[in-house]
């Protein structure tokens, strides 16, 4: 059964933020001074380093979390992180103990960790091919929305039950003259 990071608790700082890939690279030295690198590994896992701010009490339910259910730290779990292919959770671990509590302010505790996310977090294998795709979403999506706006029966999808098969709304609209 995964292991979440609690909702009560506020997400980590976007100030500071920041993430570090594990090499998937390994690298041979020849004797003429040239190297050769090749890739060999195509999963590995990628570092970040994560700030949080709590109040008294989200810090000792943040303390408590961690002893208990990662068992000091030593759990996978899943986390809300912000990365630049989207907010989502990852699967994470902490790579050690964390830092603090340190006093920010009153009442106020800064706490910080490196975690270990299981996947490296980039856009599906095959996007790096048409860069151009990624760099123009923004205007693809834009379009979409346009000249194709939400069909009638979105709103109503609850409501309603659409026989793809036949192309007919069931149940079906009774007109009155």
């Amino acid at each position: 059964m995964p292991i979440y990071y609690p909702p009560g608790l506020p997400r980590g700082l976007h100030s500071g933020r920041s993430y570090q890939l594990v090499s998937p690279l390994i690298r041979s030295e020849l004797s003429n001074g040239r190297a050769r690198q090749r890739r060999k590994f195509t999963s590995v896992p990628e570092g970040a380093q994560i700030k949080w701010l709590f109040d008294d009490v989200q810090g000792q339910a943040f303390e408590a979390w961690w002893r208990d259910q990662l068992v000091d730290g030593s759990q996978w779990f899943e986390c809300p992180l912000d990365h630049p292919t989207g907010y989502a959770d990852y699967t994470c671990r902490f790579t050690g103990v964390y830092s603090g509590p340190n006093r920010v302010g009153p009442e106020l505790w800064s706490y910080s960790a490196e975690l270990e996310l299981r996947e490296r977090a980039a856009p599906l294998p095959g996007w790096g091919e048409f860069p151009e795709f990624i760099l123009e979403s923004g205007i693809i999506d834009r379009a979409i929305n346009f000249y194709w706006p939400l069909s009638p029966y979105d709103s109503m999808a609850d409501a309603l039950v659409f026989d793809i098969a036949i192309n007919y709304q069931w149940p079906p609209e009774v007109v009155t003259p």
